[in-house]
């Protein structure tokens, strides 16, 4: 089992946590950020981090992993890799998650879902909704890095390698804001 501390030190040494002034996709504002998508740009992370994913699941018969694109696109394959199972990603089709490609969903077939980082967890929870009407059993939801504060609820089991307390604030409440010295940038790739 990884610890705490290891992921931590992986996540440092692949430049994840970010410190500045930050628009999230939630609108409120924060001093830090998570760039997930880092894990990803070296193998030796990636691997590392989502075999630890893998493992928490690793009795649920997983047959499919299913990531919402772009951002778990890699996610998913390497999670499937470690649970020995196919890979699929949802992607946008006017505006609406979808399984495209040739992917499909077997009525009964059991399902993982990904995530990089889970927040507010909107896209995870349009892929479950798509998911549930092509008839899938969705066994959880796994996320490398839960930020979430406790305040999502998927109806699965939710999974993460760890969790990460960012404090945020509205816009009217950012001390950062009210200082006047930077503006936010939004880093992520949603657009708000």
């Amino acid at each position: 089992m990884i610890t705490k501390e290891r992921v931590l030190e992986v996540l440092k040494e692949a430049g994840v946590l970010l410190e500045g002034h930050f628009k999230l996709t939630s609108g409120r504002h924060s001093d830090k950020y998570l760039q997930c998508a880092k894990i990803f740009k070296n193998t030796k992370y990636s691997e590392e981090l989502c075999e630890a994913l893998a493992k928490q699941f690793a009795n649920d018969g997983v047959e499919i992993v299913v990531g919402p694109a772009m951002g778990a696109i890699q996610m998913a394959y390497e999670v499937s890799r470690h649970l020995g199972c196919e890979n699929y990603f949802a992607e946008r089709e006017d505006g609406e998650f979808a399984l495209r490609r040739g992917f499909s969903i077997v009525p009964g077939q059991k399902v993982l879902v990904v995530e990089d980082v889970v927040t507010t967890g909107k896209s995870v929870k349009e892929v479950l909704s798509l998911l549930k009407t092509m008839g899938a059993d969705v066994v959880g939801v796994g996320s490398i890095v839960n930020r979430s504060g406790g305040n999502v609820d998927f109806g699965v089991p939710f999974k993460s390698v760890i969790t990460v307390d960012v404090e945020s604030w509205t816009p009217e409440e950012c001390p950062l804001c009210k200082e006047g010295k930077s503006e936010p940038i939004k880093p992520g790739s949603r657009k708000i």
